[in-house]
């Protein structure tokens, strides 16, 4: 009999790296706009900044499974979570624009092995019938981390503008970034101090011979009774996957290319690229200044932030209590299919947008402005947000129009932020049930014992090149495309990755990772 509370407590300490990944993912939207200010950065260098981290997640990914292959899911976790608690230090401390860059490309290699190692290590060490519900609570993990840093951002924020000693003490008004950032040190070092209590991954050990102690950690988990059954089962899949040779790197390699698995590598690849391209890490990288555009004003998007977070978490409790009763397909198509239509509605109401600033609006604003700057623009009409940011570049200069655009948007602006957060809000649901945890599950299933570490590394670095991509080019597609072509491009990446995957995508739920093995590499 299986000890469940054993394995949700080992499943929650290595999900704090999740949490970790999606605390780091939102608390960088609060900081956007201050570190834009403080280092007079462009677009494309805010670009860089946020986006820093997805480039060296890549990285991680690519190697972190072949890494964790030689020394052990576990003690690669340790490393991880060390790197997670350096790179939350250096980030709050960081003097200059490329020393934050520097600080959070570290923190990116720990969050890239994190999202591989964790979702790997949980399919080898529980049973099938808890394994999708328990690869899922990374994602709850993730999606908590999320809500717990737009929490903190708010927090910060009202404190930096309230009467306490500790705005003078600490100078909070002009380090308010600095100190979001930091926060993230105390559950960093949580992670690295929690993970010393954990087993390693019997799987693991049985692929280095070390079957005594791989025997020991399934009857943990499993009960003595299952013990024997669930070791022959490996020895065997281990024995058929390899035949004569012996596992390593290039034997792994060169297993995942052949024609066996060229079904489970389109399937992988597939979801790998979709869940990125829909541009869900756009959102959450940058939902503050996505929210400023829906004319609300920039106080209003920390607090709608909240609402993303909540949202958030949510609906991935509802993936985790449907994922293994359900399946894994029904939840991944209903999701993607939400995923399209939310888009779809973003794109149409910024759209309907137009821009006027009046007098009376422009007399109305609390800022340090000169407002008289703004006399040529009174009375012109701009019919979307690229032509109406570009207009205040020219006319104030692009470090006023950053330190002022919410206040500008909201005073100009005549959207219908309620249809905005809508769609906004229906996004992050729809993701939040599918693609996010579905993903992780998939793949912690369809791949084979004796290429699971790598494969996942390869497909976790195409994701992660992926979200580079949106990320970093975010800011520049909203100065040159506008809000409404840049979500209807994620919506048509939406809508292809639906009409591949309605064909393609396998139901995973409540069979043994050795047979799924048999079953798609058949």
């Amino acid at each position: 009999m299986e000890n469940k509370s054993y394995i949700l407590l080992i499943c929650v300490i290595v999900s704090l790296g999740g949490f970790l990944f999606g605390f780091d993912a939102a608390v960088i939207s609060g900081c956007n706009s201050y570190i834009t200010a403080q280092f007079d950065l462009t677009n494309l260098q805010l670009g860089t900044v946020v986006a820093s981290v997805t480039i060296s997640s890549a990285l991680a990914m690519l190697f972190a499974g072949a890494i964790a292959e030689v020394i052990g899911r576990k003690q690669t976790l340790i490393v991880v979570a060390l790197l997670y608690l350096i790179s939350a230090v250096c980030s709050a401390l960081a003097p200059s624009y490329t020393a934050i860059i520097l600080a959070r490309l570290l923190g990116g290699v720990a969050f890239g092995a994190a999202l591989v190692l964790v979702p790997l290590y949980i399919a080898e060490l529980v049973p099938a019938k808890m394994r999708g519900s328990m690869v899922s609570v990374q994602q709850l993990a993730i999606v908590l981390g999320f809500s717990a840093a737009y929490f903190s951002n708010y927090y910060l924020l009202n404190l930096s503008k309230s009467a306490s000693p500790l705005v003078e003490q600490y100078d909070l008004t002009q380090n308010i970034w600095r100190w979001m950032l930091g926060v993230e040190v105390i559950p960093a070092v949580l992670f690295f101090v929690s993970l010393f209590f954990i087993p390693r991954s019997p799987r693991w050990l049985m692929m280095k011979g070390r079957d005594a102690e791989a025997r020991n950690t399934i009857v943990k988990v499993q009960g003595a009774s299952r013990a024997d059954g669930v070791i022959e089962e490996i020895k065997e899949n281990i024995k058929e996957a390899l035949g004569t040779k012996k596992p390593s790197l290039l034997v792994s390699l060169s297993n995942m290319f052949s024609s066996k698995y060229s079904k489970i590598m389109l399937v992988a690849f597939t979801i790998g690229i979709a869940q990125m391209s829909v541009g869900i890490n756009a959102v959450f990288f940058y939902i503050t200044n996505i929210f400023e555009l829906t004319g609300i004003g920039t106080d209003a998007s920390f607090v709608q932030s909240v609402w993303v977070g909540i949202i958030n978490v949510i609906f991935t409790l509802i993936a985790i209590f449907l994922i293994d009763r359900v399946g894994r397909r029904p939840l991944l198509l209903t999701g993607i299919g939400g995923i399209f239509l939310s888009l779809l509605v973003v794109a149409y109401g910024f759209s309907q947008a137009d821009y006027v600033l009046t007098q009376q609006k422009v007399d109305a604003l609390e800022m340090e402005l000169d407002k008289s700057l703004l006399s040529p623009m009174i009375g012109k009409a701009y019919d979307n947000d690229v032509a109406f940011v570009n207009a205040l570049n020219t006319t104030i200069g692009s470090k006023e129009t950053i330190a002022n655009k919410g206040a500008l948007i909201k005073a100009a602006g005549n959207l219908n932020p309620i249809l905005l957060l809508f769609g906004i809000l229906g996004f992050v649901a729809c993701f939040a049930f599918s693609l996010g945890p579905v993903m992780w599950v998939m793949l912690s299933e369809i791949f084979p014992t004796t290429i699971r570490g790598i494969a996942i590394s390869v497909v976790g670095f195409t994701n992660s090149l992926t979200s580079w991509v949106v990320v970093q080019f975010f800011p520049w597609q909203l100065d040159n495309f506008g809000s409404a072509t840049t979500f209807l491009i994620y919506a048509i990446f939406a809508g292809v990755a639906f009409a591949i995957l309605v064909k393609i995508l396998p139901e995973t739920k409540g069979k043994t990772l050795e047979e799924l093995e048999k079953e798609l590499a058949a």
